[in-house]
């Protein structure tokens, strides 16, 4: 998750998922801002994906549609970014209008802001470019679509089976929230699954199988902007929102399909309603002390502890859990401790300083898999001992205090003897 992961993302017509429920509406607010930019090639996607964009709005969101090609198109003006998020729903758009184009997109997401890509058969080149920047390849045949003969959908049953019924999730809670059905592998295609032309016959074996095929892929980089990239405009459209689903070869039928709640957990993730860590109060001193200190000396025994707090989609709590370290850095680790935590948010530790002088650093680098990576470094240098801070009598040396003594003790004995001897 810090740097991006490349999968294959390959045309579908849509991804119904074997899913059931429905998402717990949040309230307003997060860490993030509430501007979204959504780009369309037809207005009518605002009527057909309605439902999708209602709950955006529910949850707080301010939606501005606009045509991709729109000559007044901008995403920034005076230097300041006008949104906060991206919807690119425009998958048939060869250029955009105004001053935006793939730099200008790719920029934005470099800028920290989130974006989440719909294509489908028709996706450009532009879209296309910009997938494979974010770390998303399409299938080269233009006209290739997902197929599967095993796990399409009962309605399905007389078309070219791109009309999959997929379950193969991404296994994270932060991602898809925890008010999902099962534990579940963000969508890939199942083992039988294969991308090729629906309309022409097959001269070879596909390249692309099983779950090498990504239908729905995220992305979170260094920067923890996030992206999510569909193979399927229609995942987000009413019509596979509100029907139900029937999984070929199978007597279970589902009342409503999955689709609802996969697209709207997945969008809390994109949008920083969820997953989202911010540290406070980093701190450190000399065990039995309260002030931080300018500088430590070897062998000092210190405390270090920091504040890391998550966005729970209505206010900050406190994050728990037990793989944060910290390290205490010069050129490689001297010390490596994980953090204790009073499950209040604060997570502390302490330990000696090593025996080495020089600039350190305590760092803390965090990354879990659907949470905002954590990066935090205070630099911090370590002096030797003073010439008056040594031990009277090191212990250590006591072989050398005698070997002294007992030197000058024969010495003085035998200048006695050779003295006075007769």
């Amino acid at each position: 998750m810090a740097a991006p992961h490349h999968v294959t993302l390959v045309f579908l017509a849509a991804a119904v998922l074997l899913l059931l429920g429905s998402a717990a509406a949040e309230e307003e607010g997060g860490p993030r801002g509430k501007r979204l930019l959504v780009l369309v090639d037809d207005l009518a996607v605002r009527s057909s994906h309605s439902a999708f964009f209602g709950s955006l709005q529910g949850r707080g969101f301010d939606l501005e549609f606009r045509l991709a090609d729109d000559p007044k198109l901008s995403l920034h003006r005076y230097g300041q970014y006008l949104y906060d998020g991206l919807l690119l729903f425009a998958p048939s758009t060869q250029r955009f209008g105004g001053s935006v184009d793939q730099n200008a997109v790719l920029e934005f997401i470099d800028a920290g802001h989130d974006m989440i890509l719909a294509a489908d058969s028709s996706a450009s080149d532009l879209i296309r470019g910009i997938a494979t920047e974010c770390g998303v390849d399409f299938d080269e045949d233009p006209e290739a679509m997902v197929i599967d003969h095993i796990n399409y959908a009962a309605t399905d049953a007389e078309g070219d089976h791109t009309l999959i019924a997929g379950d193969d999730l991404i296994q994270s809670d932060v991602i898809l929230g925890s008010k999902k059905i099962e534990v579940l592998k963000v969508l890939s295609a199942s083992p039988s699954a294969y991308s090729a032309n629906p309309k022409t016959k097959l001269a070879s074996p596909p390249s692309l199988t099983g779950s090498a095929i990504s239908l729905v892929s995220v992305m979170q980089a260094r920067n923890n902007a996030r992206v999510l990239v569909s193979g399927s405009l229609d995942l987000f459209s009413n019509r596979f929102l509100k029907s139900g689903v029937q999984k070929a070869g199978s007597k279970i039928s589902h009342e409503k399909a999955g689709n609802e709640q996969f697209v709207t957990e997945t969008s809390k993730w994109v949008f920083h309603e969820r997953g989202h860590l911010k540290a406070l109060n980093v701190k450190h001193n000399k065990v039995g002390e309260t002030n931080e200190p300018g500088m430590y000396r070897i062998n000092d025994d210190l405390e270090y502890s920091v504040e890391i707090y998550e966005w729970s989609g209505t206010s900050w709590k406190p994050y728990v859990a037990d793989d944060v370290q910290v390290q205490f850095y010069m050129m490689s680790p001297y010390v490596l401790k994980a953090l204790s935590t009073d499950k209040k948010g604060v997570y502390s530790t302490s330990f000696k300083v090593p025996d080495v002088y020089g600039v350190f650093q305590f760092k803390v680098e965090y990354q879990r898999l659907g949470y905002t990576g954590l990066s935090l470094a205070k630099q911090i240098p370590v002096r030797p001992y003073r010439h008056n801070e040594y031990e009277r009598f090191i212990t250590s040396a006591y072989p050398y205090y005698a070997a002294s003594f007992s030197m000058m003790g024969a010495f003085f004995i035998f200048s006695f003897v050779y003295l006075y001897h007769k």
